[in-house]
């Protein structure tokens, strides 16, 4: 239910175009707040939509006109009942990396490929949904994820500087921007660096310390408001000193002529080369999937925390037909956006009604605002996402990995300095790399063990954590891990170094309770290990299969040509093999 209130039909999961379940079984208890987080969203977020189609390489209205007919879409459409989906910092950059060898095209036609790249990313969301690839996610590990937004964030807060300082800055890379940054040096300029600065400090101030200075004085709500409220003051005092200053004639770069009125219908492929279309395939397959797995880690979190249903490929859909009316509307590409979402939810919004109204909030600042944009110095735009932005470099996963996963922390390391060293497409393939092939060595080296029974019980441990009883003719073994052509290798080796190591040793029994899968390479080296045991006297046992895995192998010479038996319990089978041994040493006596 959203927000514990809604009662979704049986048929809402279906329901893809149709009315929305949030629609019918909306409750008039809950308008109140919706309209309260639709116009705190919609004021909040209007001097970063400027900034983040500004970083785009787009004129700065371009961040309005992406939050209107996409956010529409996707509050019929989408998944999640608070996820605010806009313009946000990574799909800007993004953007603007893969438009880079068109910054010399006319405004025009750069903006129509940054709507082609929307659609094609929409059409890739939207087929991702058609073949149900919500689950790709998984595949792509919590220390990439964080590292490469990590590395993003850094470069985009770089890439503020030119802005806020005047120098003008070029390079999608740590090495590049530092590079020109040097040679331009001498382009400061001193007004430019005042307004971005005092910009910053108090932004800064607002973020970090304002709660914390006045915490105990001044009222939980209050603060968060005035927070909130902040940086729209910030926006509007900078236009008044801007104007009244004339900072304009003293070399202060502001965003000048703002178009007024609401974005047309332009088809994004007019006008364009088809050589320079298909070109942006391989980026908006990447912008596709970045958007996905951060608009997906939003909306999910939240979700989870507010108890209600969300579905990931209800979500790839949302996003990828919000693109593709983004893309004919002068959009470029809209995710959803944690800082965003984070206010609509601090907000109190209980359904996509709130996303709707802040909307009304964008469509009124192009109707009416639109002229009064003009004197806004670009300093304060970039002071605002660099602010915005130092919350993305999320260090803590990094630290928290280190100590709890070393193979999560070095895929961060890696995704991060790949990121900054070579760009977004090449840092990000470099982690997901180095995630793959941490995965496939830790599959390769499974966690095997010998257990030892723990006192009367009919459990058995691990020798080295457990004080446990052992029989020196029976030897056993746990595996834990499927056993696949990656790690075949490694569980022979390791068995047979045991059985060397223990030269007592009549019987090797396998608990498989942890395996769940045995492919065919594996199959062939049990075969081969039980038949080289066999040549020393020694019976292969197995313990705890499960019924998938018997499956599998029950007509294979894994256990035709097996020399031992399969007992269904490990305590069973050790009764059994001593039983067998003491039997056996009877009649020897005899």
């Amino acid at each position: 239910m959203y927000g514990g209130f809604f009662r979704p039909s049986k048929n809402a999961g279906h329901n893809v175009l149709g009315v929305p379940a949030w629609v019918r079984d909306y409750r008039k208890s809950m308008l109140a707040q919706d309209v309260l987080a639709g116009l705190v969203v919609g004021v909040v977020v209007i001097p970063q939509s400027l900034g983040y189609a500004m970083l785009a390489g787009l004129p700065p209205v371009y961040g309005l006109y992406s939050a209107v007919v996409p956010v529409l879409v996707y509050a019929w459409v989408g998944a999640s009942a608070v996820n605010a989906v806009g313009p946000v910092a990574i799909t800007a950059i993004m953007t603007a990396q893969a438009l880079q060898p068109y910054g010399a095209l006319p405004p025009a036609d750069y903006a129509r490929l940054a709507s082609w790249l929307a659609l094609l990313t929409g059409g890739l969301l939207t087929l991702a949904h058609v073949f149900r690839l919500g689950w790709i996610t998984q595949f792509i590990s919590r220390g990439v994820t964080a590292g490469f937004i990590s590395g993003a964030a850094l470069l985009i807060f770089l890439g503020q500087i030119k802005f806020v300082t005047g120098i003008h800055t070029t390079g999608n890379t740590l090495l590049a921007m530092g590079e020109s940054f040097f040679i331009h040096l001498g382009a400061l300029h001193v007004p430019t660096l005042l307004v971005g600065a005092v910009t910053f400090g108090v932004l800064v101030v607002n973020r970090y310390y304002l709660t914390r200075w006045f915490g105990g004085q001044v009222s939980d709500k209050t603060l968060s408001i005035v927070t909130r409220v902040l940086p729209l003051v910030v926006m509007v005092l900078a236009i008044l000193v801007s104007a009244l200053g004339h900072l304009a004639a003293h070399g202060v770069a502001t965003v000048a002529h703002i178009p007024q009125g609401l974005p047309h219908i332009l088809l994004p492929l007019t006008g364009l080369p088809l050589g320079q279309l298909i070109a942006l395939l391989p980026a908006a397959a990447l912008m596709a999937l970045i958007g996905f797995v951060s608009s997906d880690a939003v909306a999910g979190n939240f979700a989870r925390v507010r108890h209600e249903p969300y579905d990931a490929n209800r979500e790839l859909l949302g996003l990828g037909l919000a693109n593709i009316a983004g893309s004919v509307t002068q959009s470029f590409t809209v995710v959803g956006g944690f800082s965003r979402t984070a206010v609509n939810v601090d907000a109190g919004a209980q359904s996509p009604l709130a996303s709707v109204l802040s909307v009304a909030v964008m469509v009124l600042a192009l109707v009416w605002l639109a002229p009064y944009l003009a004197p806004l110095p670009y300093a304060v735009l970039g002071a605002t996402i660099m602010v915005s932005i130092i919350s993305m470099v999320d260090l803590a996963t990094f630290w928290q990995a280190r100590q709890r996963d070393r193979l999560d922390a070095l895929a961060f390391a890696v995704a991060l300095v790949g990121v900054l060293l070579f760009g977004l497409n090449i840092g990000l393939v470099i982690g997901i790399l180095v995630s793959f092939a941490g995965l496939i060595w830790q599959s390769s080296h499974p966690h095997m063990a010998i257990v030892g029974q723990v006192g009367d019980t009919g459990h058995f441990r691990n020798i080295e954590r457990h004080h446990v009883a052992q029989h020196a003719d029976v030897l056993v073994m746990r595996i834990d891990e499927s056993l696949f052509y990656g790690n075949a290798e490694s569980v022979r080796q390791f068995i047979q170094t045991v059985v060397h190591a223990h030269p007592a040793c009549r019987h090797v029994v396998l608990m498989l309770s942890a395996v769940n899968h045995i492919d065919l390479t594996a199959q062939e080296m049990l075969v081969e290990l039980g038949q080289a045991l066999l040549a020393r006297n020694i019976s292969f046992n197995f313990s705890e299969v499960k019924g998938p895995v018997m499956d599998v192998i029950a007509n294979t010479p894994v256990i035709q040509n097996l020399s031992g038996q399969v007992f269904l319990s490990t305590q069973q089978a050790v009764d059994t093999l001593v039983a067998l041994d003491s039997a056996l040493g009877d009649q020897t006596l005899r």
